[in-house]
């Protein structure tokens, strides 16, 4: 009986020094190549395109994509994910009409979801205040919104 537990507790023993000692060997590898042999990123390359549906399903988001290239100017495919681009073109509608003051570049910070929620005040069913916030009330009533479209 002693023999099995001792060759239990020296089975484990040996077990916690062979992670130990892989760990280290592991750390010890993510450090050795120099700093100047890494290649260097490109920001072009690693930047996402973020696409911001706002809780709009691709057939809601295509319908939106189909209203911005009929009146601003979206130029990009109708493929149901409001990236960027199509964030330019409704930047465009909202600085025209709902006083978005922002710069013209595709993000959906809070002055664009501010101007999109006075858009949605005005008759698709937004009741919430203008707090740049797109909570359950803006995204609700911007899919409203998108099946009038």
């Amino acid at each position: 009986m002693q023999t099995n537990i001792f060759t239990r507790t020296l089975l484990a023993a040996t077990t916690t020094v062979a992670l130990a000692a892989g760990s280290l060997a592991a750390a010890g590898t993510s450090f050795a190549a120099p700093a100047a042999a890494r290649p260097a990123a490109v920001s072009e390359a690693v930047t996402p395109q973020a696409v911001t549906n706002l809780g709009l399903n691709a057939a809601q988001a295509k319908k939106v994509q189909r209203w911005l290239k009929t009146y601003w100017g979206y130029r990009g495919s109708i493929d149901g994910k409001l990236g960027p681009d199509s964030w330019k073109a409704f930047q465009r509608c909202l600085k025209k009409y709902w006083h978005y003051n922002g710069r013209i570049d595709g993000v959906v910070g809070k002055e664009t979801v501010k101007a999109l929620q006075r858009l949605l005040k005005s008759g698709y069913g937004y009741r919430g205040s203008i707090d740049g916030i797109a909570g359950s009330g803006t995204k609700s009533a911007f899919k409203r919104f998108a099946n009038a479209h």
